[in-house]
């Protein structure tokens, strides 16, 4: 039995509500803590859309911007 075929809508909508609450509870963390974890998901979602894209450059482009933006969000953004 192959994998389950979901439709691509439906997966960027279950990622939509897994980034907003992701998103929601960083905000219960203490101050450094909040900002280097939002920091890190934005990182994570760039090298995962890296990945993803499989010769899209432009969505590419848009994953190096997300893993730039970030290193600077947890390292020095504060």
């Amino acid at each position: 039995m192959k994998g389950m075929n979901l439709s691509r809508q439906a997966l960027g909508a279950l990622g939509l509500i897994i980034g907003f609450a992701l998103y929601a509870l960083t905000g219960r963390l203490p101050v450094p803590w909040n900002s280097v974890l939002v920091g890190v998901m934005f990182a994570a979602l760039g090298v995962s859309a890296c990945f993803y894209a499989r010769g899209e450059r432009w969505i590419q482009a848009l994953g190096a911007a997300f893993v730039v933006y970030g290193l600077i969000r947890a390292f020095l953004l504060r």
